[in-house]
């Protein structure tokens, strides 16, 4: 049996908090949960994908990682087609619709490249 073990919050390293929020909230769609400044040296900025379990945590003092070193980012959809459409209306530089024998994905990174991919799953037959 065991214990649940939910990968729920994920740092995502960035230069300016600021311009990665709106990035986020306006290009990429997700929702703003909370932003709360701590100090001088400490700002949370936590973003939800709309459906996700999932979060990103944005900021100062959140991760000591390179801004734009994170790659691999994957968010799942049912309808690759309407994810591009929007995430294109939005502004987000979102790549062409790509077929691979395990998905359909499009792919788009955050002010500071931070990597993210799209995927929609196709089931064989």
């Amino acid at each position: 049996m065991g214990i649940d073990f939910k990968l729920e919050l994920v740092a995502v390293p960035v230069s300016d908090v600021d311009r990665a929020k709106a990035f986020y909230v306006e290009q990429a769609g997700f929702n703003l949960d909370h932003d709360h400044k701590v100090s001088d040296e400490v700002r949370f900025v936590q973003l939800t994908p709309q459906g996700s379990g999932c979060s990103i945590a944005i900021g100062l003092g959140v991760t000591e990682a390179a801004p734009g070193s994170v790659q691999g980012l994957q968010l799942v959809v049912n309808d690759i087609e309407t994810a591009h459409k929007e995430l294109t209306e939005r502004g987000c530089p979102v790549t062409d619709v790509q077929d691979f024998p395990w998905g359909r994905f499009v792919f788009f990174a955050d002010p500071d490249g931070n990597k993210w991919a799209v995927q929609q799953i196709v089931y064989p037959g």
